[in-house]
């Protein structure tokens, strides 16, 4: 055949390539919804029991004592999908999204919680530090009556700085927030509820699908007059604080790198800057404000902590105080706020005052305020 027309003959080219390229993407994009195989292929399995079987219809892996992670997990935007079998007693099953190292988002399940404002949580992993203590309330979690007799479908809608969580096939998002780290590419991973092993079946992942629908997120009110920022001192462990004699060399001792704000407007989370389950030992920092005062005078300062905290006034410690969780009861969570006060004998010129803020598990949290800073300077 002789060929005449070369512009005929780019334009023949063009269109199966275009054919070719449709049906690729049209099939990656296919896969990209279908059920990701819980095997070794796909998934890393760390955990410390778990079982791949056939349940309630499903297939389904029982997951005890760890997590799941996909293998394949730069994870941006998209949609997440799973299915999980609840079991009614205390658990914390979810799945972890754009991880990074020891930081990621968070959202997880607490099926002992059916029915109340707590029953879930949005989170964020932070320095491997999830700071519930912090990021609580309605902005953050929203009543939801679990079954216990049939799976319960979770969907996670994640664009940008944005995500949204859709459960049992529910047209409008049960929850909307702002994510807490910075939008990069990063790990998926799901557990099943620590200790209390729980199924999962039907994971999907979809990159393409990201469109969010009526993102309406809730308002937190800030509480007013709060000291906007803190320095923090280099971690140290908290049982060098019970020698009164040794605090002024102590102090000395620190080095000053970071300062941390108040986020929420409710506190500082301490773990953006320091890490507190790394190879230096420590739960402890000094968190600084300098005050600077016209003439002698006494101030009440209100402020919280998490999880315990002494107050050091010009190299003195004037008290000691504990809000862990369960710490002042059996249902008490150890959330922050301005719960405690001191009255500080501030002398003309110059102050230091020091919190030491101690860390177990739920934030490490420090917060005040002067309800009264006449005369007064904060720095």
């Amino acid at each position: 055949m002789e060929i005449r027309d070369l512009s005929a003959i780019n334009q023949f080219i063009m269109k199966k390539a275009s054919v070719i390229i449709i049906a690729l993407l049209g099939g990656f994009l296919g896969k990209a919804q279908d059920i990701i195989p819980l095997d070794t292929i796909n998934w890393n399995f760390e955990a410390e029991s778990y079982i791949l079987e056939e349940f309630k219809g499903k297939k389904a892996i029982y997951l005890q004592g760890g997590s799941i992670t996909l293998k394949d997990g730069d994870f941006l935007n998209g949609t997440i999908e799973y299915d999980i079998y609840l079991k009614e007693v205390q658990a914390f099953p979810g799945v972890y999204f754009r991880m990074n190292g020891t930081n990621a988002e968070h959202f997880y399940i607490r099926p002992h919680q059916a029915g109340n404002p707590d029953a879930n949580q949005a989170i964020p992993l932070t320095k491997g530090i999830s700071p519930w203590q912090l990021y609580y309330g309605e902005k953050y979690a929203f009543p939801y009556e679990y079954k216990y007799d049939d799976w319960t479908h979770v969907k996670l809608v994640v664009h940008d700085d944005k995500a949204q969580v859709f459960l049992d096939y529910s047209e409008e998002p049960n929850l909307s927030w702002q994510l807490f780290h910075e939008s990069v590419e990063g790990g998926i991973s799901l557990n099943g509820g620590n200790a209390q092993g729980m199924h999962l079946a039907n994971i999907k992942i979809d990159r393409a699908k990201h469109e969010l629908k009526n993102f309406k997120p809730l308002n937190r009110k800030p509480i007013e007059g709060l000291v906007p920022k803190w320095q923090l001192s280099d971690k140290f462990e908290e049982q060098l604080l019970d020698d009164h004699s040794m605090i002024s060399q102590l102090i000395g001792n620190r080095t000053w790198k970071e300062s941390v704000v108040v986020e929420e407007g409710t506190a500082a989370n301490i773990s953006r800057k320091v890490e507190r389950f790394d190879d230096v030992p420590g739960n402890t920092v000094f968190a600084k404000i300098e005050l600077d005062a016209t003439l002698d005078m006494t101030k009440l300062f209100e402020f919280g902590y998490s999880d315990r905290a002494v107050v050091i006034l010009n190299g003195k410690p004037i008290y000691k105080g504990n809000n862990r969780y369960r710490s002042r009861d059996y249902r008490y969570l150890g959330t922050i706020g301005l719960f405690d006060a001191v009255y500080l004998p501030l002398r003309k010129g110059k102050n230091t005052l020091l919190l030491a803020v101690s860390e177990d598990f739920g934030g490490w949290l420090v917060t005040g305020r002067f309800v009264d800073t006449k005369g007064l300077k904060i720095q």
